[in-house]
């Protein structure tokens, strides 16, 4: 028998000392990632492209949780080149001196038709939420591997099982869909976090990495977080048969801050929501098989390295 007690999403352990970085986590299931890790006495530091919405989030978060040591860094991942500044930031006005975990949680989502563009000229989600992650890390490295044993969660999509990259076509100039091109981006980030883990086992660090998703998760299904979120009653009452099949943002944090804060989570796992991946709470799922061609990985890293002009043959420090 475990003596390591069952994992309880309401009462989470204490990270007091330790400092976590959630891209995105202004918003959506990002603020309550940020929000859930700021109840451990951890520091959490929101990295947001909009200082506004950033300031709402960190008073909402004080708000639901009194004493939260919450921060928040301009962070704009669409413009690769800012990210070093953003990183100075970081350590030099917040005084963070070394990060035990990020979460790759921010991303961009169109529906609409047109394709657009990156500042970097690189298709707007996949430029976003995958190249500027996969940037961002090489930034952090250094605050990564001066804490003990840091995580590099990185949040991808359910949605992504179903797809397949197009690797001569990550950025989707031959053929352009919106659902599809996010879903790519979103399984373009998870074989960055599995590649990672991959590489950073290879050369001996501590930093491990770690997938995560959220299953389904609705708006109209999530607690209100004035002015963050304020769901209608209408909208509830809509949705709220959907809920025997999937949840609110606030039950989609669960995987990641597992991620996050469970000793028992090692790198290269995938973490979803335990009933058929959509809904519930968080457990180890097995590797959707797409995922474990190093082939595959590795020519991703290959090309997202060059289209980044990001130096990442190492992942030592």
């Amino acid at each position: 028998m475990s003596s390591t007690p069952p994992w309880n999403v309401r009462s989470l352990p204490g990270a007091e000392g330790r400092a976590f970085l959630v891209t995105g986590g202004n918003a959506g299931i990002g603020y309550f990632i940020a929000e859930q890790l700021s109840a451990t006495g951890a520091t959490v530091v929101l990295g947001s492209r909009n200082p506004a919405r950033a300031e709402a989030a960190t008073a909402s978060i004080r708000a639901q949780v009194p004493g939260a040591r919450v921060r928040a860094v301009r962070l704009d991942l669409a413009d690769l080149s800012s990210l070093a500044a953003s990183v100075e930031s970081l350590v030099g006005s917040l005084g963070v001196e070394r990060l035990d975990a990020v979460v790759h949680n921010a991303g961009v989502a169109l529906d609409d038709p047109p394709r657009r563009e990156t500042g970097d000229g690189h298709e707007l989600m996949f430029g976003t939420n995958h190249l500027g992650h996969f940037a961002l890390t090489r930034q952090l490295m250094p605050l990564l591997t001066a804490a003990p044993a840091a995580r590099v969660v990185t949040i991808g999509s359910f949605a992504a099982k179903s797809e397949r990259l197009d690797l001569d076509d990550l950025q989707s100039h031959k053929d352009y869909r919106p659902k599809r091109a996010y879903a790519r981006s979103k399984l373009a980030q998870m074989y960055f976090g599995v590649e990672l883990d991959r590489r950073l086992r290879a050369v001996g660090s501590t930093v491990t990495s770690v997938v995560a998703h959220p299953g389904g998760a609705l708006d109209s299904l999530t607690p209100a977080r004035p002015p963050i979120h304020r769901p209608t009653t209408a909208a509830r009452l809509c949705t709220a048969p959907a809920a025997l099949l999937i949840q609110g943002k606030e039950a989609g944090a669960w995987s990641a801050v597992r991620a996050v804060l469970d000793p028992a989570v090692h790198g290269g796992q995938l973490w979803a929501p335990r009933v058929f991946g959509l809904r519930g709470k968080p457990r180890h799922e097995p590797m959707w098989n797409h995922l474990t061609d190093p082939a595959i990985a590795a020519r991703l890293w290959e090309t997202s390295r060059d289209l980044s002009g990001t130096e990442f043959d190492t992942v030592a420090g």
